[in-house]
């Protein structure tokens, strides 16, 4: 068979394509749809206590509550309608009438891939370039009528590099007011301080604009000393308090080209908590290749008929979902407290599973 003929979808193709995305479809509405029911038996008190109107409950959350969580659990909904559909064809003897008619499971699963790849593509751009602008309307939402005391309104003692030689550092920030206290500014030239700021207070306006009040400023030329005091003075710094004051739900509101944007300048700033950011990102490059990994074990767990039917291949495969959920939660946990690669920790389940599939590919009826 030629590269071509391999890549024309024939009738069995185009039959399995439409069973696998119409399941998928079928899994998405089924259980999203049980899971805004439980959210609004569990929300309903806030809601009304927080006099949110019905337009914002239903446009400006449930609207974004969707599709995020949709695309977060986007392969387990994969691999339950694999499971699902496979053990219902298996069940009713057409995976076995598939291969007595001498087609391979390798070919068997060209419709497979093809599906997989539909919903992998989908789900990254996704969540790459659509959803996060929305999870900023819906983590607002949540944060004013659901948990108003979650809002990160500030942090103290915080230290960064905002250019190659200079170091900035303030006892506390308020975002409330974007003031900032106890504030310095050290200059260097290589080792050397060359300048010291020193503030009451700082306050942010806009466009990287800053105003300091009751400072002091020591300049050091050689064995001399030259300090200058003042009430006040407007100064631009790079940094807006966004950089530094970070809430947990910041990374959900990235595409990903200011995810990579975001830990790069980070990086040089010498930020350290920016793991959170970076499991983000590589979560949303190792969520494609899930699809395929999750759609191959699907198949070759269900494409045998087996005694105890369909209840026992769904029941093996709800075991395989929670045990990925398991892997994810954890190596992220690593990752964020103990110090683990945010890059391998974000891959630990694909690989793992990756290793499943191979076993379960090769053992898979012919």
């Amino acid at each position: 068979m030629s590269n071509i003929e391999f890549l024309k979808l024939k009738r069995l193709d185009r039959y399995i394509i439409k069973k696998f995305l119409g399941t998928y479809i079928f899994m998405i509405v089924l259980i999203i749809s049980i899971a805004v029911v439980f959210d609004i038996n569990e929300k309903i008190d806030k809601f009304m206590t927080n006099n949110a109107s019905l337009q914002a409950i239903v446009f400006d959350y449930y609207l974004n509550f969707i599709p995020y969580y949709t695309n977060l659990f986007s392969p387990l909904f994969v691999f339950l309608a694999v499971i699902f559909f496979t053990s219902k064809m298996a069940n009713n003897s057409e995976i076995i009438a598939i291969l007595s008619n001498g087609i391979g499971f390798k070919r068997l699963m060209k419709p497979y891939m093809v599906s997989a790849l539909v919903i992998a593509v989908f789900s990254f751009v996704f969540g790459s370039y659509i959803i996060p602008p929305a999870n900023a309307t819906r983590i607002e939402f949540e944060q004013t009528y659901v948990n108003p005391r979650g809002k990160v309104t500030g942090d103290h003692d915080i230290q960064f590099r905002i250019g190659p030689q200079t170091i900035v550092y303030f006892g506390n920030f308020d975002m409330t007011t974007n003031t900032g206290y106890n504030f310095s500014m050290d200059h260097f030239d290589s080792l050397q301080l060359t300048s010291r700021l020193t503030a009451q207070s700082i306050r942010y306006d806009s466009a990287y604009h800053w105003t300091i009040s009751n400072y002091q400023i020591r300049r050091f030329e050689g064995l001399k000393e030259i300090i200058t005091k003042g009430t006040s003075i407007d100064t631009t710094l790079q940094i807006v308090p966004n950089d530094f004051i970070i809430a947990k739900t910041d990374q959900q509101m990235m595409t990903s080209p200011q995810l990579r944007s975001y830990i790069q300048s980070q990086k040089e700033r010498g930020f350290g908590n920016i793991q959170a950011f970076q499991i983000e990102y590589h979560s949303r490059i190792a969520s494609v290749f899930s699809a395929f990994i999750l759609t191959i074990i699907g198949a070759a767990i269900s494409a045998r008929k087996v005694k105890g039917g369909m209840g026992l291949n769904i029941g093996i495969g709800l075991a395989l979902s929670m045990a990925y959920i398991l892997f994810m939660t954890v190596s992220s946990t690593f990752a964020v407290k103990g110090g683990m690669s945010p890059f391998i920790a974000a891959w630990i389940p694909n690989i793992i599973f990756t290793g499943i599939a191979l076993y379960l590919y090769k053992r898979a009826p012919n």
